[in-house]
């Protein structure tokens, strides 16, 4: 009964019904199709050919589109214990040193993810923090250092995708990573990141073919691609330790593959082992580096430490769940219980982890836009190619290895972007084989636009639409991320201390049902900075940092009230004041 009174004649101008709208509506896309194929099929054949311009374009096409969006969505402001954490290894690469002496009043300024003993520094590993400290040297904000690496993503996905497949198809795969990863990505969102490791993929995965290909038999390319694949293995160590081993099994599985089917180029591809060693062997004792830095110890971990003091992050499913080496404060007990429940107090066991796994499927629609979902079966027709069979293992082994962490994020498995990428494209390309009534095929290259229209449809919500359409759409937007204005309220505090001018002492006092909401948010140099943010302990622990900073103006900040209420800080003690 609803679909015909669907195709009555409403009272507006035309006359039309929901189902005329509609049908218009796939008419006009049609229309477009067709329209825009032939007028842009030339130049972008001209351009696919030349690799130099289209990785330029490419790099520089994600940057521009999110910069286009700043009057809307300004850069990202931190708001996490994560984008703390990054900020402080940033903050201390760019002091340029791995790890920050400790403070003479730790207690103060204990937060998620950094320790406090024997160093102040952040448990994470390099890589992304090298990134951010590279574009807050450059342009002064870090931020810039996330948007360099979302186009050299771009970039070096079409680089990898030309090792692959033909120029036109590669190019193609490049805007898909610009769309997909760019704009209205977390990655690009936010400072935990995803694109470095993606990065560290795309050379690996670029440079493997490259290798055994003949066209690039000469000594000075083979070590050129030796040199690039130890380069994305460093990368993907400094920045995933766990997923290197993953990739190096993913490295294992092509060398494996194409072991016997090259056997005159066995001793050549040999000997390129030094270089590849002597690159990513570099990126190792940087690691090495960090870690007695930071812990004291050339082989402990920043995270190990981390987790043997405080508990967390959460262990391996296969491991029995962290116990502190310390006390915790109680946003730290409130983090390490709840990462405890998401382990659970039993070891994996395969039920678990088969329940798991089919648990996470879901989210690998990260990595694909739904008309792709069309491009991948018609991927899966080619598995009679070897190379291909290798690029579906290698994904299949980062979703196995992955599913022992009892988190999952995309980034965790960023390195095999560009193999979901390779699988889109390859799909594509097998479906525009098809012809239809003898005709020019075109159906890989229509998902394609309407891919294209599923990226410009959603940017243009974001750069001409209204606050309240984007809210009012924003339910409907499955799997961006763009930041929208200063919920929690922090822009404003910060602009009211720097009014205020002089150097100050931020007492942050959370109020019982606080969640998950850092606030302490230091960086490398707590005693030169403008402004030092510390817990508030009471009045008489509070005495002692008022008496190590004398000459700042202390303030009480309480982050929970709507909005964050600051005021100057009075020594005598007082009951918490209500939040509303």
């Amino acid at each position: 009964m609803h679909s015909v009174r669907a195709f009555l004649s409403p009272d507006n101008p035309l006359g039309f019904g929901l189902s005329d709208f509609v049908e218009l509506l796939a008419a006009s896309l049609l229309a477009a199709f067709f329209l825009l194929r032939a007028a842009w099929r030339k130049p972008f054949e001209k351009l696919a050919a030349k690799t130099g311009w289209c990785m330029l374009v490419l790099a520089a096409l994600p940057v521009l589109l999110r910069l286009a969006l700043l009057p809307h969505n300004a850069e990202p402001v931190p708001a996490g214990a994560d984008d703390f954490g990054y900020l402080l290894l940033a903050d201390t690469l760019r002091h340029f040193r791995l790890a920050n002496p400790p403070h003479a009043l730790p207690q103060f300024f204990e937060q998620i993810f950094v320790l406090q003993q024997p160093t102040r520094s952040a448990m994470f590993p390099l890589g992304q923090g090298l990134v951010l400290a590279f574009g807050w040297m450059l342009f002064g904000h870090p931020w810039a250092g996330v948007l360099l690496s979302m186009g050299a993503l771009s970039a070096l996905c079409y680089w990898m995708l030309r090792a692959w497949t033909s120029p036109n198809w590669a190019l193609a795969g490049g805007l898909l990573t610009a769309f997909q990863f760019g704009p209205l990505c977390y990655w690009m969102n936010c400072y935990w990141g995803g694109a470095v490791s993606a990065c560290a993929g795309c050379l690996v995965f670029g440079a493997l073919p490259r290798i055994f290909d003949r066209d690039q038999e000469t000594v000075g390319k083979r070590r050129r691609n030796a040199a690039l694949l130890g380069l994305g293995l460093g990368l993907q160590l400094l920045t995933r330790p766990y997923e290197f081993f993953l990739l190096l099994g993913g490295v294992g599985l092509f060398l494996g593959m194409e072991w016997g089917k090259r056997r005159e180029w066995r001793r050549q591809v040999f000997a390129l082992i030094p270089v590849t060693a002597l690159v990513a062997g570099s990126a190792g004792v940087l690691m090495l580096l960090q870690n007695k830095q930071v812990t004291g110890k050339w082989s402990t971990l920043p995270v190990q430490l981390y987790r043997y003091r405080y508990g967390i992050p959460a262990t391996f499913t296969w491991q029995a769940n962290a116990v502190p080496h310390g006390a915790l404060n109680s946003e730290q007990d409130l983090d390490y219980r709840t990462e405890v429940a998401v382990h659970g107090p039993d070891l994996d066991t395969p039920r678990a982890y088969w329940e798991r796994l089919v648990f996470r499927a879901r989210f690998y629609r990260f990595f694909l836009l739904a008309p792709l979902y069309l491009a991948l079966l018609a991927f899966l027709t080619l598995l009679r190619q070897r190379r291909l069979i290798w690029a579906l293992a290698t994904i299949v082994l980062f979703s196995l290895g992955s599913n022992f962490f009892p988190y999952f994020y995309p980034h965790y498995i960023a390195a095999v972007t560009c193999l979901f990428v390779l699988a889109s494209v390859a799909g594509l390309q097998r479906l525009n084989q098809l012809r239809i009534g003898g005709g020019w095929p075109q159906v890989g290259t229509l998902l394609l636009f309407f891919c294209a229209l599923h990226f410009v449809f959603w940017y243009g919500v974001h750069a001409l639409g209204t606050a309240k359409v984007s809210y009012a759409l924003a339910r409907y937007e499955t799997w961006d991320y763009i930041n929208q204005g200063d919920p929690q309220g922090r822009v404003a505090v910060d602009r009211r201390l720097e009014h205020a001018g002089g150097e100050h002492l931020v007492f942050v006092r959370y109020a019982p049902q606080h969640r998950f909401q850092e606030w302490i948010k230091n960086g490398a140099d707590i005693d030169g900075a403008p402004v030092v943010w510390a817990h508030d302990l009471g009045a008489t622990e509070n005495e002692k940092l008022r008496r190590y900073y004398p000459k700042r103006m202390a303030w009480l900040l309480q982050p929970d009230a709507a909005p964050p209420k600051l005021t100057p800080y009075l020594a005598e003690p007082k009951l918490f004041e209500d939040v509303q």
